[in-house]
């Protein structure tokens, strides 16, 4: 009996603390679909298109007249390489974004921010939408 006592008043004293001690969360949105637009993304974006256009011609001129075999090898060489800028540029422009929301939820003391497109909103009511602020950070 007093171990029930003892874990009913933990209970009524944790959820109290969370009600009332947590206060409000401060949760920021911002529409990916918008960055994406920005130039430094656009850059970025473009960058490693072309340098997987530039191996896709160096590796054709480099098959020239050669076997199917070895076509299929340069085929599959073509694709790892492809993949390796693709997941390069990837990761520039995700520590770019990073630092700038990171710069943006420390100005504006906000305690989480997630992403919410006008297609597909997450945060219906609410929220502090930041996109304007990174794009023009990102301008």
């Amino acid at each position: 009996m007093k171990f029930t006592k003892k874990i009913l008043a933990a209970m009524i004293l944790t959820s109290t603390l969370l009600m009332t001690g947590c206060g409000e969360m401060n949760i920021g949105t911002v529409d990916i679909e918008k960055v994406q637009d920005t130039p430094q993304m656009k850059t970025l974006v473009d960058e490693g298109h072309k340098k997987i256009d530039e191996v896709q011609e160096q590796l054709l001129k480099e098959s020239e007249n050669k076997s199917e075999e070895e076509m299929t090898k340069a085929a599959e060489e073509f694709q790892r390489k492809a993949v390796g800028i693709q997941q390069a540029y990837d990761t520039q422009m995700k520590h770019k974004l990073d630092t700038v929301l990171a710069e943006i939820s420390e100005t504006k003391k906000l305690d989480a921010v997630i992403e919410s497109s006008k297609d597909a909103p997450v945060v219906f009511k609410g929220g502090i939408d930041i996109t304007d602020e990174v794009v023009q950070k990102l301008q």
